[in-house]
């Protein structure tokens, strides 16, 4: 067993544009193989293929495909001459050891200039299966499966095909930059849209100087689990106490938190318009009615107040759903830990759930808002952090990249 044999599928559904995401692929598994004994990653019709060192760690490289996105399945391959003989030995030599007592050969001939069509390839090396073991076929639920491929200058023979994560690869859909809490929701909305072919770089508020490193430690950890599906991220913290200290002395009770959430969607749009490459759309964990800032109203005034696209993968999605998919990602057992939330500062009782634009924008005129983002920036700390090559890897601090701005830019 020498080969990794990769298979796409919404990929292979892109016609003219399929060679740049094909090479896309190829480059985001040779990235996230590094380390693990791969010798080379090339693209066969239809398929990706992975050749491997005599040492290479297969568990690894396992898991680690399962994170990338773009593949549909793959396999474990021993790799045979494009001969039937040479395939039907192959086939032999992949069951050696396995006791089943039903099998199914499944056959595809990919390069039509084989001489064999795949029904009776499946044929022939069933015979000879059939003959070493005397094992029954059973099409519809055999114990053990052989898979056979035919290619261009070579055939495969797999035993198990191992789901991937689907979706589109890392990097094709541009850059977004994901509003991130300590909570449920926002990972799995930033998770979607990695699965979308979008590279996610990350922005927390947290209430410094009057909450603790809680809620930050939450998402230093949730971003390290999300890299490892993009192989490097950046984070974007943001001290937001002041400003909302600043909001609650000068704004009635029912619009604080309306105002909390367009200043932090104006914060971030400066910082994704000062990114290279710049992002190109803020993303957020918001679904529809979930809270009160979350009413369809209210959603809008939030939006209103930056130009830049907002995108909300979570809004058709309940609580339920959104917890599931926590649950496989690994991101739940993080976000319900207890923390001090910037989020929790300063809220109101009863805060207001059919805001009009008008209305937050004569409460924002009390305020100097160009000041206060540029007071957010101001004390911004960015954390890159690269794929992870043991759980315990953790980020390197940069200093603040972020340039002033003015008033032109942020309204």
């Amino acid at each position: 067993m020498n080969r990794v044999v990769v298979h796409y599928h919404e990929v292979a559904l892109k016609r003219g544009n399929r060679p740049a995401f094909v090479s896309r692929l190829i480059d985001n598994i040779g990235r996230a193989l590094r380390g693990t004994g791969v010798k080379r990653v090339r693209s066969v019709p239809g398929r990706i293929v992975v050749a491997l060192t005599p040492h290479a760690n297969w568990p690894e490289i396992s898991q680690r495909l399962q994170r990338v996105f773009g593949i549909a399945n793959f396999s474990l391959s021993w790799r045979a001459e494009r001969d039937i003989d040479a395939i039907t030995a192959r086939a032999l030599e992949a069951i050696a050891g396995h006791q089943f007592a039903s099998f199914a050969v499944r056959a595809k001939r990919a390069d039509k200039s084989f001489h064999f069509p795949s029904p009776e390839i499946g044929r022939i090396v069933g015979s000879a299966v059939v003959e070493r073991t005397q094992a029954a076929v059973d099409l519809r639920n055999p114990e053990l499966t052989i898979n056979i491929e035919v290619v261009p200058q070579e055939a495969f023979v797999a035993l198990e095909r191992i789901p991937g994560p689907g979706g589109l690869p890392v990097g094709v859909s541009g850059t977004v930059l994901a509003l991130i809490s300590g909570g449920i929701d926002s990972p799995v909305a930033a998770w979607r849209m990695l699965r979308r072919g979008c590279r996610v770089a990350f922005i927390h508020f947290h209430g410094a100087p009057y909450q603790d490193r809680t809620s930050r430690d939450k998402v230093t950890e949730l971003v390290q689990l999300l890299t490892r599906y993009q192989f490097e991220s950046r984070l974007y913290l943001v001290p937001f106490g002041e400003i909302q200290r600043q909001i609650v002395t000068s704004v009635h009770r029912p619009y604080r938190v309306i105002l909390y959430r367009r200043m932090m969607m104006r914060i971030a749009e400066a910082v994704a318009a000062s990114m290279e490459p710049q992002a190109l759309a803020l993303v957020t964990g918001e679904s529809l009615g979930q809270v009160a800032s979350q009413t369809l109203s209210n959603l809008t005034v939030t939006e209103e107040a930056v130009k830049v696209p907002v995108l909300r993968p979570l809004i058709g999605m309940d609580k339920a759903e959104i917890i599931a998919q926590a649950q496989r990602l690994g991101s739940f057992e993080i976000s319900i830990q207890p923390d001090q939330d910037c989020c929790q500062l300063f809220v109101p009782q009863h805060p207001a759930t059919r805001s009009t634009v008008p209305r937050i924008r004569d409460a924002e005129g009390a305020l100097d808002m160009p000041a206060m983002v540029q007071q957010g920036l101001e004390h911004l700390e960015v954390l890159d952090f690269p794929l992870p090559q043991r759980q315990s890897d953790g980020a390197r601090a940069y200093p603040s990249l972020v340039p002033e701005i003015t008033s032109s830019n942020v309204c």
